[in-house]
């Protein structure tokens, strides 16, 4: 039986058999019983490699932070998370700067940053949006499903990945389900990486 660890791109926690390519933490999440009782922890939201230091760990522990899969970057990002600046360094190091100056700030700490982007995932409302205006990497919601924006298409979601893409007009107005802070450094230059 899978665990409730699988995370879509509405940041929602979720069963799936699927395990995908990247994990995540948001701190202690579940119970004794390895049951979700909380969506977050911690305003921190990370994205993990697999495999650092070989490290093992047995997932959901008692008393440990619950690991979280992504099937990519993407998704995690669309989720609200960022990298780690452990496991993640380069990136960590990439995204911050490139999210600084995205979004006007010319000297932010960690903690200052994770607080605007967990501000944008306590909103519920959406931000709407030309499909013309986000860049590759971000996600929409269309037809009432999420989709990858990439390369003048639109793949739609799933826990084992994405169906064949489709063409919508780029005038068709969308909901940005990525925040749109981390949209601005995506635009800004930070590259995601997509798992086809």
């Amino acid at each position: 039986m899978p665990y409730q660890n699988r995370i879509n791109p509405y940041g929602e926690i979720c069963f799936s058999i699927h395990r995908g390519g990247l994990m995540g933490n948001r701190g202690h999440l579940h119970n004794e019983r390895q049951e979700i009782i909380r969506n977050f922890q911690l305003k921190r939201w990370i994205i993990c490699v697999l495999d650092f230091k070989e490290r093992k760990r047995t997932i959901m522990q008692k008393g440990r932070y619950t690991e979280l899969f992504f099937w990519d970057e993407a998704t995690a990002l669309a989720a609200g998370h960022r990298p780690c600046a452990e496991c993640q360094r380069d990136k960590f190091n990439i995204f911050k700067s490139l999210w600084a100056k995205a979004n006007d700030f010319e000297n932010i700490t960690t903690q200052q940053m994770d607080e605007c982007i967990h501000g944008e995932r306590m909103v519920r409302n959406k931000t709407v949006i030309r499909l013309a205006d986000i860049p590759d990497g971000s996600f929409i919601e269309y037809d009432s499903q999420p989709f990858l924006k990439y390369k003048g298409k639109i793949f739609e979601w799933g826990f084992g990945g994405y169906k064949d893409g489709i063409h919508i007009g780029s005038d068709v107005s969308v909901l940005l389900l990525t925040p749109l802070s981390i949209v601005k450094t995506i635009s800004a230059g930070y590259l995601p990486q997509i798992t086809f």
